[in-house]
């Protein structure tokens, strides 16, 4: 691993089945804290960051309002302006403060939420090669057979998206 990607701190959250929003009960969520340097917070600059390790399907906005996840992708989101309270793992899950240079990598069914964000909140999406296609679930009853099938098979990423095949993400999930 890089000397800069050993010096990021990386926090893992797991979260179980709330009955309604699945989460993932294998993948932890992983918070890179102040991972973006500078110029890595312009979008631009982090869409290619991100699209030079594998990470595609990118796009700027902010984090929806209500409690969603992807049974068909894992996720990064690269806060690149503002600060927000973001809630993972559902109603029940953990409100987590986030700040323009932090990434939050999300697997497969973790369920986010936008709690509250100032004026300026703005965040770089991404997926893995091959997951570009994310659907968007909110925890209806309908669909959990099929969403728990689909996130059990979501392969893993073949790279970090900051810090390539050697990054936190592949070091800490494995199946």
């Amino acid at each position: 691993m890089g000397e800069r990607a050993q010096e990021i701190e990386v926090r893992e959250h797991l979260f179980e089945d709330d009955g309604r929003i699945p989460n993932n009960p294998m993948l932890p969520l992983l918070v890179y804290s102040q991972a973006l340097d500078s110029s890595e917070q312009d979008a631009s600059r982090c869409k290619n960051l991100l699209a030079v390790n594998g990470w595609g399907g990118a796009w700027v906005d902010g984090v929806f309002s209500y409690h969603h996840y992807h049974s068909h992708a894992h996720e990064a989101l690269c806060v690149v302006s503002g600060s927000a309270s973001i809630a993972f793992g559902g109603p029940e899950g953990e409100t987590i403060e986030v700040e323009a240079g932090d990434v939050v990598v999300i697997p497969a069914g973790v369920g986010h939420c936008n709690k509250g964000s100032n004026e300026g909140f703005s965040v770089v999406g991404a997926y893995p090669r091959g997951q570009e296609s994310y659907d968007l679930r909110t925890g209806e009853e309908s669909e959990r057979p099929e969403v728990l099938e689909n996130i059990g098979n979501v392969f893993l990423p073949e790279s970090d998206p900051l810090f390539g095949e050697r990054g936190p993400l592949t070091q800490r999930w494995s199946r």
